[in-house]
């Protein structure tokens, strides 16, 4: 089955940091591009970073030098390490395939003091 699921959100205080986890169900994960994106509330949806399956990354103008995507293709997993945490990076994160249209449940990341 396949399916997309995040872990590694929670409570951090500005400045601070976390790491998010999309652990992926897919077949031949290795050859497919991967997203991270983050809705706040009251917002759309935004693309926060995206890696090739070569590993070439990209980003969101808010999120640069801050956040930093990677991917293990032997364990099927993307990561997602946010530094200097703001208050408005307070969203739920999500995890995408867009060649599958595939999302997860998507994990929760509050910055307040």
């Amino acid at each position: 089955q396949r399916q997309l699921v995040e872990s590694g959100g929670g409570l951090v205080r500005p400045g601070g940091s976390l790491r998010l986890l999309c652990a992926a169900s897919l077949a031949d994960f290795g050859s497919k591009t991967m997203y991270w994106y983050r809705q706040a509330p009251g917002n759309q949806r935004e693309a926060v970073a995206v890696i090739s399956p070569s590993g070439i990354t990209n980003y969101a103008d808010s999120v640069k030098g801050r956040f930093t995507i990677s991917r293990d293709n032997a364990k099927n997993t993307v990561h997602l390490q946010m530094g200097s945490l703001r208050p408005d990076d307070t969203a739920v994160y999500y995890c995408n395939c867009p060649l599958l249209n595939l999302w997860g449940q998507g994990t929760q990341v509050t910055v307040s003091s």
